[in-house]
């Protein structure tokens, strides 16, 4: 059965045919019209005819894919490429330039079966018929390239490269699978970058072939079994560089399925940065090679350290500003204590109380020297208006016994009655026996 672009490329030959057809019908209505003769005006030179035969085939056929074998293959000085594509029943000169051989992904060789796209055209200086290629694919690889987009295509219909199923790498993971080959170079790379890197997570091998027929069944059991025993944190499928044909187990369907239910996180490290399988869309992450895959799952030793240093030194220096500040805080805060403290308002209160009691000692005092001073002057005034001065001087003081009237005079007295005399010092109880006017 031919594949689908050698189809299209037959089909694509078809206008040719009927183009060619039309033009031959067309001239000989004309020569038949003219008598077999061919009008002056008409006669084409050969440049002419072949620009117009190249613009008739660039314009009527266009851009086609040819499947044929390489013959003839010439690589002048110029870096362009020149040679026939072939087959049992015939061939076409094709050329591809420079600008687009330097894209192709391999060399062609001798015999070699390829799938070719290009340009149906005319190389006018010789009128030779010929192909310009644009791209060129291993015919064999590009059936292999079909079978790899038509299943990608399905299982992203299915959802198995959804971006939300992509689960999250542990941040320090205690122990790593690693599915490869335990004799090839990706295995070796892996545990150097994992020694380097974090000696402390442990690394678990589960060893698989990674090409062949046995591969992909063999990768897919060993994605269950760690799955199911679920010793490792997280897992990492990888081989080293290859051709499309050496990559293809990771590319099948089973690896695909199995790698979407696996309960632990899955990082791919296949082939080169270039590379693509199937099984980096289905893959949790996906790294450029086997190395780049140990260095995503494990962080960096040195770099944890570094920055471990780091950040004690600055929670040192933030603890010594912290304790500056707090030392600053109380220091404050005693200062305020000691200012508000009990004691020291009541020492204040103390020093008050005495100022008040000295001032209290010296007003009641100074008080009681002016009422002393008043009381004296108002003593001498009474002592100078005081009968007891007066009775000091010899003087008595006369009062009728009966009534204790003040005796002025002595008719208010009658002989016999009784009187008494206030004397200095004393009083005296006495009787009138004479009275005189």
């Amino acid at each position: 059965m031919l594949p689908s672009r050698l189809r299209e490329a037959q089909q694509m030959t078809d206008p040719l045919t009927d183009l060619a057809t039309s033009a031959a019908l067309a001239a000989a209505k004309t020569t038949a019209a003219l008598g077999g003769t061919v009008p002056t005006h008409a006669i084409y030179s050969v440049s002419k005819l072949n620009r117009e035969v190249r613009m008739l085939l660039e314009s009527g056929v266009g851009q086609i894919w040819v499947q044929g074998e390489v013959s003839n293959l010439a690589r002048p000085s110029s870096g362009h490429w020149y040679f026939s594509l072939k087959d049992r029943d015939a061939q076409v000169r094709c050329a591809m330039f420079r600008a687009r051989n330097s894209l192709a992904r391999f060399t062609p060789r001798e015999g070699q079966l390829v799938i070719a796209y290009g340009r149906v055209s005319l190389y006018e200086p010789r009128g030779d018929f010929q192909l310009l290629i644009e791209h060129l694919e291993d015919a064999g690889l590009g059936a292999l390239q079909r079978a790899f987009e038509e299943l990608k295509a399905r299982l992203a219909a299915e959802g198995l490269f959804a971006a939300e199923r992509k689960r999250p790498l542990p941040l320090v993971p205690r122990r790593i699978g690693v599915i490869t080959s335990p004799t090839g170079a990706a295995i070796r790379d892996i545990l150097h970058i994992l020694a380097r890197r974090f000696p402390a997570a442990t690394v678990l091998i589960y060893p698989v072939p990674v090409q062949g027929a046995a591969a992909a069944p063999a990768i897919s059991a060993a994605l269950d079994l760690a799955s199911a025993r679920a010793e490792c944190d997280v897992l990492i499928l990888s081989r080293g560089g290859g051709s499309l044909e050496d990559l293809w187990a990771f590319n099948d369907e089973r690896v695909a399925r199995a790698i979407h239910r696996c309960a632990i996180p899955v990082v791919t490290g296949i082939g080169h940065e270039i590379d693509f399988t199937i099984a980096d869309f289905v893959a949790d992450v996906r790294a450029p090679t086997p190395s780049g895959a140990a260095e995503l799952v494990v962080p960096d030793g040195r770099t944890w350290l570094h920055r471990l240093s780091q950040l004690s030194s600055r929670f040192a220096a933030g603890m010594r500003r912290q304790l500056q500040h707090e030392h600053t805080r109380l220091a404050a805060l005693m200062r305020r204590l000691q200012q508000a403290h009990p004691g020291a308002r009541l020492a204040h209160y103390s020093q008050r109380l005495d100022e008040l009691e000295g001032r209290l000692q010296f007003a009641l005092q100074a008080g009681l020297a002016a009422h002393t001073a008043r009381l004296e002057s108002a003593a001498r005034a009474l002592q100078g208006v005081s009968p007891l001065a007066t009775l000091g001087r010899g003087f008595a003081v006369i009062t009728r016994s009966a009534d204790g009237a003040l005796v002025s005079a002595a008719a208010q007295l009658a002989v016999g009655e009784t009187f008494d005399a206030t004397l200095a010092q004393g009083s005296l109880h006495a009787v009138v026996l004479t009275s005189r006017s």
